[in-house]
Parts: C-alpha cells; structure tokens; sequence
C-alpha cells in the first residue's frame, strides 16, 4: 500500500510540475486508442485504417481541447458509417446535432462521454462508463451516457447488416429511413442498457454524496448490483440476452478500473475524522473532516560503516604522513 501511495504522489507531484506535456499525452492516448477502436471495430472507410492516419489523427487531438477533440472522432465515425449507409450517415448527423443543441450548448464539459461510452461497451465493459460518470460528474451526465449507448448500437446496426445495407439500393429511401428507425426505436436490449446506465449513475452519485464513512466504495459496490439487476431484469421481462462470461469478466474490469480511479482521486483515512461544531449570527454549522491519505515519497541514504575503500585511502594518508614527519 506504501509503495501505491508513494506512486500516486510522485503522479501527482509529476503532473503539477508538467501539466502541459501530461494533458497532451492523456489526450494523446485518449484520441488514439478511440480511433484504433472504431477502425477495428466498424472500419469500413479503408483510408482511415492506414498505419499512419490514427497516429497522426491523435498528435493533431493532442494539441485541442476536449470538444474539439469529440468533434473529430465524431467526423472519423460518420465517415465509416458513410461507406455503408448514407441513409444511416445522415440519421446520425440529425441525432448528434440535436444532441448538440439541446444539451452541450448548456453543459459542454462531460461531451467526452459521449465518446467514451460507446469505447467502454465495445471493449465489453458497459458498467465502467456509469460508475466513473458516477463518481465524477453531476446529474445530467446521465444525458450523453444515454446519447453514448444509441451510438454504440448505431455502429453495431451498421456493423452487421453492412451487407445488406450497400446493396438495397431497390429499397425506396422512405421506407429505408422508416425501416431503420423503427428498427432502432425498438431495440429491446438498447433499452434495457439506457435504464441501467442511468440507475446506476444516480445511485453513485447519490450515496458517494453522502456524509457516510467508505460512501464511494458503497457506491461503487450498489451501483453494480443495480446495473447487474436491471440486465437480469431485461433478460426476464424481455428476452433480453447477454453473454454471462462477458457479462461477469466486464462486471469485474468495470468494479477494478473504478476501484483505481477512487484511489487516486479520493483517498481518505477514515480512522482519522474529526468532528467540529461552530457557529456565527445565522447559522450552526456541524463539520465532519475526513483527511486525504498522503505520504510524501522516502529518501533513502546508504552509509557505508565497513568500506574497504575508505580504511585503504585512510592508510595511504597515514603513511604519507609518517613520511613526511620523518622527513
């Protein structure tokens, strides 16, 4: 645990020192990893799968801020969709525009959500994106989670009928639209994962608000539950299947990668809070603080007491000394 401590503040201290250069490789990251997932995943436009163009997509990203950054991915996925569908293409557009207009025109901070979740349930860990969101965002980033989830079943729509989706030109493009809409509206399983995105954000962000000892790992713990309940549940009511192995094996990632970032965003000793009570003309105010577990990183000094170095220098200077004091 010391050495995790250690770690956390030598990150910390780091990244106080090179906050530039550190944004710029998490940016970096962020933007590379997102791009070599849509192209492995839904990579139908063949020149953005060349060696060079993920790499150089994300240097560019690691130069902007966030928004744009969710502007450019966006471009990337509407351009593999386009080399399947324009219908879809389009239907696309329209949703994140309003998407835009109705949401980050008042709350523009969280829209890497909205490319972060489709990313975490690709990788098959869907219950990563709500506990994270949970923990450090508000309410409302229940909005572009939900946005998020479309997104993803958008690109596996495109994904499995490519085939039939490049050769239906004989399909008139009404019924193509109604067709694909409808088949989206009532997707049972896109439902069922929309409710337990958001039941499990506010049920995090509720009890990790809470003034109660170890709130965040109870909420990371009954967020779990819920979410897992709420899958169970679609299976039940609905039919709704999902794979157990994958279900469990990404329950475990999502429990383990929320578990890393409450150590290093908000760890406390518990054993160490304190109580106060103060008051002024208004009001009575009753304080509980929780204090952060800190340790500053050891320095260790080796001194060596037996150095056969030192006793051989330290007789070669006696003798010079009885020398010269013949002499």
């Amino acid at each position: 645990m010391m050495t995790l401590l250690e770690l956390k503040e030598s990150m910390r201290s780091f990244y106080g020192k090179h906050a530039a250069l550190a944004t710029g490789a998490i940016k970096f990251a962020y933007s590379l990893v997102a791009v070599l997932i849509l192209n492995q995943n839904i990579g139908f436009a063949e020149f953005l799968k060349r060696i060079y163009v993920p790499p150089l997509l994300a240097l560019v990203c690691a130069f902007l801020p966030y928004g744009v950054i969710g502007c450019i991915l966006a471009l990337v996925m509407l351009m593999h969709i386009y080399a399947v569908s324009l219908e879809i293409m389009l239907l696309t557009v329209a949703f994140l525009v309003i998407v835009v207009l109705f949401y980050y025109g008042f709350q523009p901070g969280d829209n890497y959500w909205l490319v972060l979740t489709p990313v975490f349930l690709i990788l098959k860990i869907p219950f990563a994106a709500p506990l994270l969101v949970g923990l450090s965002g508000s309410l409302l980033s229940v909005v572009p989670v939900s946005c998020g989830v479309v997104l993803y079943y958008i690109l596996m729509y495109v994904k499995q009928n490519a085939g039939v989706l490049t050769n239906d030109a004989s399909i008139d493009i009404t019924q193509k639209y109604l067709q694909i809409i409808r088949t989206l509206v009532t997707n049972r399983e896109m439902g069922v994962m929309i409710v337990s995105c958001i039941l499990g954000i506010l049920i995090v962000y509720l009890i990790r608000t809470l003034s109660v000892d170890y709130a965040w790992i109870v909420a990371i713990t009954l967020g779990t539950v819920i979410q897992l309940a709420v899958i169970l549940a679609g299976d039940y009511l609905f039919d709704v299947s999902y794979p157990i192995g994958e279900l469990v094996l990404g329950t475990l990632v999502a429990v383990a990668i929320a578990g890393v970032y409450h150590f290093f965003v908000f760890a406390v000793d518990y054993t160490r809070t304190e109580y106060t009570q103060f008051e002024d003309d208004d009001y009575v105010y009753y304080v509980k603080a929780v204090p952060k577990v800190a340790v500053t990183k050891s320095e260790v000094k080796v001194q060596r007491i037996n150095d056969p170095g030192k006793r051989r220098r330290s007789r070669q200077q006696d003798a010079k000394r009885s020398r010269r004091e013949r002499s």
